[in-house]
């Protein structure tokens, strides 16, 4: 049926209301009768630096124990020699570091004057990581990084494949390692830039177990090891460019017991991000569509029997960041509107179980038309932590959301806290949660927050009563980022800098 111009005009305008007030009236079924707790705060600090992060560049990542200890990096007070050609951000030698019961420690780097990183933590205690060696790569003229591993105060370089460079992603608890390290092949197509072929590998006890690739690859990278000993990554399935794409293609992997399983593709040869993997074998990311459009990406779950495509919220653009043993998946994913102010598409973080996606908005006191979040973690009681800003930046906050309400985490930290919450990275099942927060001065650190609840008695400086729902949100706490802490955030988030991260760069 063809309409006049005017009525199709009419036809959109009544579509776009229609999935405005829809929209809105998602976000208005928050339980505002919940009541949540009140956090401690912990500002984790530096070894003298200005600043303090995760390798996750937001994306959820174990790096806090249900023991309450925190790994991550803090920077000291020394300038790296090789600047402008760092391995952290802001050109600073940073080491990593644990935390816990109040004490910060430093685990150390490699020998020399080297910068190090916490990327996982297990129950037990295990750290995975890297660490610079002292080596500049003649390759790509920047400090070599090397996976290594934490265990009693005790680091140990992982070694590579011939090549120069290797990172640590992921630890179980029986000290099984999975990383990626490259070879002395060169290779056009590597994912980092490193210039030779890459490999996952799975190390324990001091081997190191080349886990392959897909068909005949050229590359392939582990993120995540279960307790069972499951390892997901992705692999390029052969090396013959796609003409879209000009790359081969890649798909996720399940390796287990010897054998690397292609996961396959939900329609295109790219896998964006590789997020989680949980003890039931399932995995997360987010992968191209059959027309490749690196705008036109969805999250995927692959559920032990095939790779389902999760979809968005009516838009182009989804990714999942992480999952909990039930199978229950968060990540972000792009709305059918646009930002009030800018024109970009108003993504919103989402819950996604038994098929259905929900949307869960943005915190109280942003435009819910200029409200973006993203959602990082999720664990066993569905609290769900993430990343909540306006469309222009100007409002930058960390949020927990439970049991139907979404909360800016700044309303529940004592007044007058020196730390702007803006991101929440990841959530244990006992309900702590760390991310990153915001000095005056613009530096970033990482924090800590204990619920004051039953499962935390006795905490110094916890308010155990309860916060409202419905009071939190008519209440927003002050919203503050600088201009300098602007500047770090998109340092990290890009891959100019060349920090490796547990992520690959966006192509």
């Amino acid at each position: 049926m063809k309409f006049p111009k005017m009525h199709r005009i009419a036809a959109v305008g009544l579509l776009t209301l229609l999935a405005l007030s829809m929209q809105l009236a998602a976000q208005d079924k928050q339980d505002h009768h919940h009541k949540h707790h009140h956090y401690q705060l912990i500002d984790i600090g530096t070894f003298g630096g200005p600043n303090s992060n995760f390798v996750t560049q937001g994306v959820g990542a174990q790096v806090l124990n249900n023991r309450g200890t925190v790994t991550g990096s803090a920077d000291t007070s020394t300038p790296d020699p090789n600047a402008p050609n760092c391995l952290s951000p802001d050109c600073f030698i940073s080491h990593a570091f644990k935390w816990q019961n109040g004490s910060l420690s430093d685990s150390g780097a490699l020998p020399g004057v080297n910068s190090s990183f916490g990327t996982w933590i297990t129950e037990n205690g295990l750290v995975a990581g890297f660490s610079g060696n002292g080596e500049i790569d003649p390759l790509t003229g920047f400090p070599e990084a090397r996976a290594v591993f934490w265990n009693d105060g005790r680091i140990t370089d992982l070694g590579t494949f011939g090549g120069n460079e290797s990172l640590a992603n992921a630890v179980n608890n029986r000290g099984q390692v999975v990383a990626l390290s490259t070879n002395a092949i060169p290779d056009p197509f590597d994912f980092y830039g490193f210039g030779t072929q890459m490999h996952a590998f799975l190390w324990q006890n001091g081997v190191m177990r080349d886990l392959g690739t897909i068909g005949d690859g050229p590359d392939s990278i582990a993120y995540w090891v279960n307790e069972s000993g499951q390892v997901a990554g992705f692999s390029y399935i052969n090396s013959t460019p796609n003409p879209l794409t000009g790359v081969p293609t890649m798909h996720p992997f399940l390796w287990e017991n010897g054998t690397m399983r292609d996961l396959g593709t939900i329609g295109g040869t790219q896998v964006f991000q590789l997020n989680g993997l949980n003890e039931r074998g399932q995995v997360v990311g987010s992968m191209t569509l059959a027309d490749e459009d690196s705008h036109h990406v969805h999250p995927f779950l692959w559920d032990g029997k095939a790779l389902l495509n999760l979809g968005t919220l009516g838009g182009d653009l989804g990714e999942a960041n992480w999952l909990n043993n039930a199978g229950e998946v968060v990540g972000h994913a792009d709305t059918s509107l646009a930002c009030r102010n800018g024109g970009r598409p108003l993504g919103h973080a989402f819950f996604w179980k038994n098929g259905l996606m929900r949307d869960l908005g943005s915190v109280p006191g942003i435009d819910p038309l200029d409200g973006l979040s993203a959602a990082n973690s999720i664990n066993s009681k569905t609290q769900i932590v993430g990343e909540s800003n306006s469309c222009d930046g100007s409002i930058d906050d960390a949020f927990l959301w439970e049991k139907g309400s979404m909360a800016d985490l700044n309303t529940l930290v004592p007044a007058g806290s020196t730390l702007q919450l803006f991101n929440a990275v990841y959530i244990t099942d006992r309900g702590e949660i760390t991310g990153f927060g915001i000095l005056a001065n613009g530096n970033v650190h990482t924090f800590l927050l204990i619920p004051c609840d039953e499962h935390h008695p006795g905490v110094e400086g916890c308010d155990y009563s309860l916060v409202d729902a419905a009071k939190a949100a008519q209440s927003p706490a002050p919203h503050y980022v600088s201009s300098g802490a602007q500047r770090l955030l998109q340092l990290r988030r890009t891959s100019q800098s060349h920090t490796p991260t547990l992520v690959p760069p966006s192509r």
